[in-house]
């Protein structure tokens, strides 16, 4: 097994393991040399190779706390400690594409070892400078309906996906991969961080067999890891994407799954090294911590970082701390609801709550943004009829609300769509839709084409004509 290295800097320090409280370190260097915050120490272990932790607080003159990003088997008290005062470094470049790499950027794809002049990047670096940072935005084309309408996604930005369990994030961030990667050119660089082994495994198959894994890199700090290893995955994957847009000048997409777990693992950090937590129980660093990670993502001269995210909203509550905290760094927010999943609408967007700082006129042209409000008019005004309909029925309502009811219900069929990474599933071919098709669509239904077909001519359909060909059918 190929074993990870710390660079060698100019400086070297040297100690011994003083004590080890699961998966902190207590180290003691005798000299009073401390290694810097944030940099890396290898820790010898007996029989096995050695164990790379994160140096986070300087206890006394004498002493240091770290987190260890890997399992502690096999570590004594008195084991060797030495570091080069430099943070971790992750090896990037194109001999990681295709390969399934761990939160320190060992394979563990049953791969090849890694070539030794592999180039290196720190994980922990400075997001761009405001001055360097620049690109107008532009329409990010996922080829789903409803996200391409009423959540455009910002080429250069950051979108995030946010739900609770169960809802559909994992699914939806599977089909933008496959969508996206196929037809954007450029690198993607995936981050799970403490996600199952299955779904990695699923992954890693569904990339395979759609031919873009030798352009993707994949990162992995899966649910059974120690929480360092679970917290620094993401900014191992950051590191890699960074590469390619400043050094080699390439677009990148950088899809992480699930950002919520990247907190939960520097909340576990945070208790482990001590630290009285903060509000509801988080971590007192959770905004510089998210920071950290989102600031980084950006565009300079010539290339950019896109990033979709999944984020997991815990017990549906959208005024959690963290979900609060990362809905403030992102440019599009794609809510997924509880309800229309439980109807059957999948993608499960909610279309009232989802929204994108790049739905404006003048950057996407007036039409797209007069249908947008017009379906959004639309949904909002039969939500606001639906206890109404529910206690009284349909008849109570006047023609003109009754015409409402109809298209809004008809426009949120025409919103579902099948994927391709659920064909396996449900038999059903995936559909990509161009977005002129999906306004034509939306604004046929709003001028009344379909208010005579069956709602189920509309559902799970790509464009308009498939629906007309659907309806015919059954006529």
């Amino acid at each position: 097994m190929q074993e990870p290295t710390v660079n060698s800097g100019q400086e070297t320090y040297a100690g011994v393991v003083l004590a080890v409280h699961g998966s902190v370190l207590d180290l003691r260097f005798s000299d009073g040399a401390l290694p810097p915050l944030g940099t890396a120490v290898m820790v010898e272990r007996d029989a096995k190779p050695g164990l790379l932790a994160e140096v986070q607080l300087h206890l006394d003159a004498h002493t240091v706390r770290a987190v260890a990003l890997d399992h502690t088997s096999g570590l004594r008290r008195g084991g060797a400690v030495h570091g080069s005062g430099r943070p971790l470094e992750v090896p990037v470049g194109k001999d990681v594409l295709g390969r399934l790499l761990d939160a320190v950027g060992m394979p563990v794809d049953r791969g090849p070892p890694l070539p030794d002049d592999v180039p290196r990047r720190p994980v922990h670096s400075a997001a761009p400078e405001l001055s360097a940072q620049g690109g107008t935005p532009r329409f990010f084309h996922t080829g789903i309906k409803v996200i391409d309408l009423l959540a455009p996604l910002i080429a250069g930005g950051k979108a995030a996906m946010f739900g609770g369990a169960g809802v559909g994030k994992t699914v939806l961030i599977m089909e933008l991969i496959r969508s996206t990667v196929e037809r954007h050119a450029g690198i993607s660089v995936f981050a799970g961080i403490g996600e199952r082994s299955r779904e990695g495994h699923e992954l890693l198959l569904e990339l395979r067999q759609s031919g873009v894994l030798e352009r993707t890199a994949l990162v992995f700090g899966q649910m059974n890891q120690p929480p360092g290893a679970r917290w620094r995955a993401g900014l191992t994957a950051l590191a890699i994407a960074e590469y390619f847009r400043d050094q080699r000048h390439e677009n990148v997409l950088l899809l992480v799954d699930n950002v919520y777990r990247l907190v939960q693992a520097g909340g576990e950090v945070s208790g482990l090294l001590g630290r009285l937590p903060s509000r509801v129980g988080y971590q007192p660093t959770l905004a510089s911590e998210i920071a950290e990670f989102e600031e980084r993502i950006a565009s300079v001269a010539g290339a950019a970082i896109t990033s979709i995210q999944a984020v997991y909203v815990p017990a549906d509550d959208f005024t959690d701390p963290a979900v609060a905290e990362i809905f403030s760094h992102v440019d599009s927010s794609i809510v997924l609801s509880r309800d229309m999943a439980a109807e059957g609408m999948y993608p499960a967007v909610d279309p009232l709550s989802s929204s994108s700082r790049l739905l404006d006129a003048r950057l996407l042209g007036e039409r797209h943004y007069r249908v947008a409000q017009e379906v959004r008019r639309s949904i909002a005004h039969y939500r606001e009829l639906q206890e109404i309909i529910a206690l009284l029925g349909m008849e109570e309502l006047g023609a003109e609300d009754r015409r409402t009811v109809r298209r809004a219900r008809r426009l949120q069929r025409f919103l579902t769509q099948p994927f391709l990474v659920t064909e396996a599933f449900t038999g059903q071919a995936g559909r990509r839709v161009e977005l002129s098709d999906t306004l034509d669509g939306c604004a046929a239904i709003l001028d009344g084409e379909a208010d005579d077909w069956a709602e189920a001519s509309l559902y799970m359909v790509g464009d308009l004509d498939e629906a007309r060909k659907k309806e015919a059918a059954t006529a």
